[in-house]
């Protein structure tokens, strides 16, 4: 199966990785190996959920909204491991 080119929406803001890696789901352990950019947003829903869990006054509107976006993104270009890794 040939994955077409993913590129990074235009709403993200944070630090888009050369290089993907794998990773690994904490509850399952069951691993995926990601593309840059997919660790990039994966990188990003996870710090957000974070902050949500310790200090969700400090999340901002457009943080919580980008943050949904994130899991769209995600869910429509890496169904596989979305699955694996976030639901």
């Amino acid at each position: 199966m040939i994955k077409k080119q993913q590129e990074a929406p235009k709403w993200f803001n944070g630090e888009i990785y050369e290089e993907g890696a794998t990773v690994s789901n904490p509850f399952s352990g069951e691993e995926y190996k990601l593309t840059g950019i997919e660790l990039s947003i994966y990188d990003f829903i996870l710090g957000t959920q974070m902050v949500m869990e310790s200090i969700p006054s400090s999340l901002s509107e457009k943080m919580i909204n980008d943050f949904h976006k994130a899991i769209r993104w995600f869910r429509i270009n890496n169904t596989d491991a979305y699955y694996t890794l976030l639901d």
